[in-house]
C-alpha cells in the first residue's frame, strides 16, 4: 500500500483530494500549518470527522522570512501564494522523508486562481519545494503531466480526476456522491488576502522590517495608529482586545491607559520617546470616558517602570491622519 502526506487545509477541495485517494487504497495522513494569518481549526474539525490522521505545525517564523521577500511576488493584497504553498510542500517534504510516506498532495485545482494555480504556477510551486516529483494534485491529476507516482503505480490515473477552473460545481456533486454534508464554504481563511490587513501588514514592513511575530500578531487587534516611522500603536475596541494586548506585550511595549477613567488599553511597540508616548496616551484617552475633559492623566509600563503623565485628549481629525487603515 502507497502512503500519502496531504496539506490539509480543510475546505472540500483538500478533503476531496484526501478521499480520492482513499478510495483507491492509498494509506492517507495530514499536515496542517499555523501562522499568525490561518490557524489550523478548520483542519483538526475535517481530521477528526473523516479520520485522517493529522499533524500541526507552527511554521511562524519561517512563513514571515519568506513573507517579507517572496520570490514569486504577492496577488492581489499581501498574498504570496505561490512562495507560501512552496513553503509548505518543502516542510511538507522533510515530513515525508523523515516518516517514509511515498509523496505528496493537496486539494489545488488547475485554473480555480488564475495567478497561483495556472499549469505555470502549479510547475513552479512544485519546483520551488525542492520536491518536484513527489507532488501530486488528484482532483486536476489528469488534465497535468503524468507523475513518478502515476509511473511507479502508487496511485492509479485512471481514477483520479480532472477538475478545473473557478465552478465548484463538480467539487459539490462529489461531496453529495461521496457523502460529505459538513464543509466550509469557499474562499477566505487567510488574512493576507483582505485588503484591510494587508494595509496594516505593507505600513509595517515598510517602516519596520525588522517586524518579528508577535509584531504581526498585534496588527490583528483593535485599532492601529503610526506614531513615527519606527513607533506603532495598537489600541483595544473590547475587552476581547484589551486581554489579547495584555497577552502580546513584550517587555520593550509600553502599556497605557487612563487613570481615572474607564477606557481601552493601548500597546506602544517600537523606538518610542516622550513624543511618541504622549500622542499614544491622547490617542488612548480619546477614546475613553475622559474624552470630554481637558487633560487627563495616563497611566503607563514598560517592563517593571511605572510612571503617570497628563495628556489633552487627541481630536478625531488629529486621530484619524495617525490611523493605519
Amino acid at each position: 500500500m502507497s502512503k500519502g502526506l496531504g496539506l490539509l487545509s480543510g475546505g472540500l477541495d483538500s478533503i476531496l483530494a484526501a478521499l480520492a485517494l482513499r478510495r483507491q487504497g492509498v494509506e492517507i495522513a495530514c499536515v496542517a500549518f499555523v501562522t499568525p494569518f490561518f490557524g489550523a481549526e478548520r483542519s483538526l474539525k475535517t481530521a477528526q470527522m473523516l479520520d485522517f490522521p493529522l499533524q500541526i505545525r507552527d511554521i511562524s517564523e519561517i512563513h514571515l522570512a519568506m513573507l517579507k521577500s517572496p520570490r514569486y511576488g504577492y496577488g492581489k493584497n499581501m498574498n504570496p501564494c505561490i512562495d507560501c504553498h512552496a513553503l509548505m510542500y518543502r516542510l511538507a517534504g522533510d515530513i515525508m522523508e523523515e516518516k517514509g510516506f511515498d509523496f505528496l498532495f493537496s486539494g489545488e485545482v488547475l485554473g480555480q486562481r488564475p495567478m497561483s494555480q495556472n499549469l505555470s504556477a502549479l510547475r513552479a510551486v512544485a519546483n520551488h519545494s525542492g520536491y518536484p516529483k513527489r507532488i501530486l494534485r488528484p482532483l486536476s491529476a489528469r488534465l497535468l503531466p503524468i507523475t513518478a507516482m502515476e509511473d511507479e503505480g502508487l496511485v492509479d490515473r485512471e481514477r483520479l480526476l480532472d477538475i478545473q477552473g473557478r465552478s465548484r460545481r463538480r467539487q459539490q456533486e462529489l461531496a453529495t456522491e461521496w457523502g460529505i454534508v459538513d464543509y466550509p464554504s469557499s474562499g477566505g481563511g487567510c488574512l493576507l488576502t483582505e485588503s484591510s490587513f494587508s494595509g496594516r501588514l505593507r505600513d509595517l514592513f515598510v517602516h519596520r522590517p525588522e517586524a518579528d511575530v508577535t509584531d504581526v500578531e498585534l496588527l490583528k487587534v483593535g485599532r492601529q495608529f503610526r506614531l513615527s516611522p519606527k513607533a506603532q500603536l495598537a489600541v483595544g475596541r473590547n475587552q476581547s482586545d484589551n486581554e489579547a494586548i495584555k497577552r502580546l506585550v513584550r517587555p520593550s511595549d509600553t502599556l497605557i491607559r487612563a487613570d481615572n477613567f474607564s477606557g481601552p488599553l493601548g500597546l506602544v511597540s517600537g523606538d518610542a520617546g516622550a513624543e511618541e508616548l504622549a500622542a499614544a496616551g491622547a490617542i488612548v484617552v480619546a477614546y475613553g470616558k475622559g474624552r470630554d475633559k481637558t487633560t487627563v492623566r495616563v497611566l503607563l509600563q514598560q517592563a517593571q517602570r511605572k510612571w503617570t503623565i497628563d495628556v489633552p485628549p487627541m481630536p478625531q481629525v488629529a486621530i484619524s491622519r495617525m490611523q493605519i487603515i
